[in-house]
């Protein structure tokens, strides 16, 4: 091969191969060329479907296309993880992840997809803090407190929850294997409803999510014994953790997206950036904060990691409680 022809040569396959890592970028960068929908495994109104229609308005402002919120709740949101698992893994179909995934995976003995492989973890959104709330009646007003009452009588306080295998309902168990108390369960069907129960006095305490209780804790309609966080809540900065009574307590929920396994790197290299530019804007942090959650910026990586912890840790609380879904 002569020089002119070994140049030309070396520079066409130079070109050739840099052609699969250019082809990599400009698919990220068309990005999305269309509506993407996020599947929600919950009832519109509640923190999980807020949440997602926050980010999802934030994301198509950001890049230019509609971010489409769809409810499909069932089976504690197995229903919507198993239409994600089926649908084609281009980044078009994401998955609105929560505690309840992780907890599912051993609250459900025959589920058709195993989650933490069948699900890429693309970005975390927000921690939320679950809050011991009793109705101001009540007569203990502190954690230790509440202990000794519920010791003096036992199995007579009612638990509410919204639902069998709820992340609410495993805090509120957590506590109870902690703290060496008994109480009895009791599920209702969403959050709503255990709320009028509490407001009515019906029920005795809720483990609730701080963003559909603040409101009637402000309003000083519920109080609120401690927040299940490690640290405490910025929305309630005068009331103390559960830890501080019950070390090594905690119990808080997280949201974030997630995409079919073999969702394209970059694709979801892409979201993820989006998402932590999302967080970092004060406007989103401060609704965020209005709602009592804490912004948790962090890479796919990190967020698998957490999927994974989360999934070891509740599942031997439903073991250990030999909880089983309605």
């Amino acid at each position: 091969m002569n020089r002119p022809h070994r140049r030309q040569f070396f520079h066409l396959a130079a070109g050739a191969a840099a052609l699969p890592g250019m082809s990599r970028v400009a698919r990220a960068q068309a990005y999305p060329s269309r509506p993407v929908r996020i599947v929600v495994g919950y009832a519109a109104g509640g923190s999980q479907s807020i949440i997602s229609r926050l980010m999802g308005q934030r994301l198509s402002e950001q890049l230019g296309q509609s971010f489409i919120i769809e409810n499909r709740p069932g089976a504690g949101s197995n229903v919507a993880v198993e239409s994600v698992v089926r649908a084609p893994a281009d980044g078009y179909t994401l998955l609105s992840v929560s505690t309840s995934n992780a907890i599912n995976a051993t609250l459900y003995d025959k589920l058709t997809f195993d989650f933490g492989r069948d699900i890429a973890p693309v970005a975390t959104i927000i921690r939320v803090p679950f809050v011991v709330l009793v109705n101001p009646s009540f007569p203990p007003k502190t954690v230790p407190e509440f202990i000794a009452y519920a010791k003096a009588n036992p199995g007579k306080l009612n638990m509410a929850s919204a639902g069998v295998g709820g992340a609410d309902h495993i805090a509120g168990e957590l506590f109870k294997m902690m703290a060496g108390v008994n109480m009895i369960h009791v599920p209702y069907r969403g959050g709503a409803p255990a709320l009028t129960d509490m407001l009515g006095g019906q029920v005795q305490v809720y483990f609730a999510s701080l963003p559909a209780s603040i409101g009637h804790i402000k309003a000083g309609e519920l109080r609120a014994l401690a927040v299940c966080t490690a640290m405490r809540s910025e929305a309630l900065p005068d009331v103390p953790t559960v830890g501080d009574f019950v070390p090594g307590y905690e119990a808080s929920t997280w949201y974030g997206l997630g995409g079919p396994k073999n969702t394209p790197a970059d694709v979801i290299d892409r979201l993820n950036k989006e998402v932590n530019n999302a967080l970092a804007d004060p406007r989103m942090k401060s609704r965020l904060a209005d709602l009592g959650g804490t912004v948790l910026p962090g890479s796919p990586a990190e967020f698998g990691k957490l999927i994974a912890e989360e999934t070891e840790k509740w599942g031997k609380v439903i073991r250990a409680a030999n909880i089983k879904p309605e």
